[in-house]
């Protein structure tokens, strides 16, 4: 009979071995758990806030038009669609009007969006938004983060928007405008573009920008320097140039992380230096006993290194269901703030979920065979001696 790869005997001896130095155990447990709790934590926000990012990115326009102005972004002529559509390869363009308006009570800034029932949407999320806005009155769609920041102010059923000339416009308040990220949808508000207008006080022939779509995705550049030919006080925008705008930003903050990784990661390896350094006189003196009382050194070795899988895989079990806890469920409260901010409008925000097979990987190959290594190297050297010379 094929003789068992798992010594249950010896795996009773390793738990009883833990056992019988709880304290320590329990220490060492706590603290392999706490540092993989923080490596994983990093891990599921940064690939949580690329996921939100690059979701956002995507549905944004392939182009944006703007006007500068003494270095300045200024309103546009509307009439630069005409010359824009004629232009072979663009299958749309739309002119856009948006701003943003500042609520003092709260500290704020709003996202006002305008957009019209009968035109073509260049954002899917817009599409569903026309049906649920009532263009008859001065109305409004708020995103989740607005809505909580009117409610705290007592706006449940219209706000009052200040006027350049100092006068009010009151709009009311509609359903809750969800996009497909939330990074897209907390702050801003949808309304019509009249009320925009009127609000930030644009004229009927500018815009804020022009959005351009294009049919073939590998023409954008093209088009663009086209653009940019015919209007060369324009900034013409792609939306690479965005990604990469938007990457570099990110990339920036995840410096402060990488700080925080590298911490953590200074922080286990000095445990495992420690551990694998060398055994106490009491683990060497166990190791001569077992030995004289027929253990072999691979039973020896066996024996260890359910302790240190015991130990590193509970650490591991536990560092990661809090992770997931902490990042998922509370939203990872101070770590989240390091990408999306301290503003009011942020506080809710919550990390998508991204199950990343590779994360969990990484963390167990950086933490539990390294672990068990550092039992077993020294174990070795002790159990490759003679039992009377392991114990005196």
């Amino acid at each position: 009979m094929m003789r068992s790869r798992i010594n249950f005997y010896i795996v009773e001896y390793a738990i009883n071995s833990l056992l019988r130095q709880k304290y320590k155990t329990v220490f060492v447990t706590l603290v392999l758990t706490l540092l993989i709790f923080l490596l994983s934590s990093i891990f599921f926000i940064t690939s949580s806030m690329k996921h939100e990012l690059h979701a956002t990115v995507d549905a944004l326009p392939e182009i944006t038009v703007q006007k500068i102005k003494a270095g300045r972004h200024d309103e546009i002529d509307v009439d630069v669609i005409d010359a824009i559509l004629e232009l072979n390869g663009v299958e749309s363009a739309v002119a856009r009007v948006w701003g943003y308006y500042y609520f003092e009570n709260a500290g704020v800034n709003f996202t006002l969006m305008g957009i019209d029932e009968y035109e073509e949407q260049y954002k899917k999320s817009f599409v569903a938004a026309v049906s649920k806005l009532d263009f008859t009155k001065p109305s409004m769609l708020v995103g989740e983060g607005v809505k909580r920041v009117m409610d705290a102010s007592y706006y449940k059923e219209y706000f009052n928007f200040i006027k350049p000339d100092g006068t009010l416009k009151r709009v009311d308040i509609g359903a809750v405008f969800k996009a497909e990220t939330e990074l897209e949808s907390n702050d801003i508000i949808l309304m019509s573009k009249e009320s925009v207008r009127e609000i930030f006080d644009i004229k009927e022939n500018k815009a804020t920008d022009i959005v351009v779509r294009v049919a073939n995705f590998n023409e954008v550049a093209t088009i663009a320097s086209k653009i940019k030919l015919l209007y060369p006080d324009t900034r013409v925008i792609t939306k690479d140039d965005l990604k990469i705008s938007y990457q570099n930003i990110f990339d920036y903050k995840s410096g402060i992380f990488l700080a925080l990784f590298t911490t953590a990661l200074f922080a286990f390896f000095i445990i495992i230096y420690d551990r694998a350094s060398g055994l106490s006189s009491e683990q060497k003196r166990e190791i001569g006993i077992l030995k004289a009382i027929g253990w072999r050194v691979d039973d020896v070795l066996r024996e260890k290194f359910y302790e240190g899988f015991i130990v590193s895989l509970l650490a591991y079990v536990l560092g990661i269901a809090l992770a997931l806890a902490f990042v998922y469920i509370f939203h990872a409260p101070l770590l989240r703030e390091i990408f999306s901010g301290y503003s009011q409008l942020k506080t809710s925000f919550a990390l998508p979920f991204v199950l990343d097979v590779q994360t969990f990987a990484l963390l167990f190959f950086l933490t539990v065979p390294l672990y068990i290594a550092a039992i077993i190297i020294p174990s070795w050297r002790s159990a490759t001696l003679e039992a009377d010379e392991v114990i005196r």
